[in-house]
């Protein structure tokens, strides 16, 4: 099954990184990842692949948001029909 991550926030060294390493550490494949900075605000997007995680999506969600809260920034997963059904024009 595949999932867009996003993460929104204030820039700061280490958001890629741990974001990454919680994705790793739950089987979690980045198959494609997309970031910016504007005007000091980070934002990133990330495809991924959690077909071989054993934490179903509304687990890892939370996983994602609790860190989300520890490094500052707001963390968000959806289903990848429901991401692209809410972003056609």
């Amino acid at each position: 099954m595949k999932a867009v991550v996003t993460v929104i926030g204030k820039d700061k060294p280490g958001i890629i990184a741990a974001v990454s390493a919680l994705l790793a550490e739950n089987a979690v494949n980045i198959e494609d990842i997309s970031q910016t900075i504007l005007s000091g605000n980070f934002t990133m997007l990330m495809y991924t692949d959690i077909s071989k995680s054993a934490l179903p999506l509304a687990a890892l969600g939370d996983a994602l948001k609790t860190l989300g809260e520890k490094i500052g920034v707001s963390i968000h997963v959806q289903h990848e029909d429901i991401f692209n059904a809410m972003h056609k024009i």
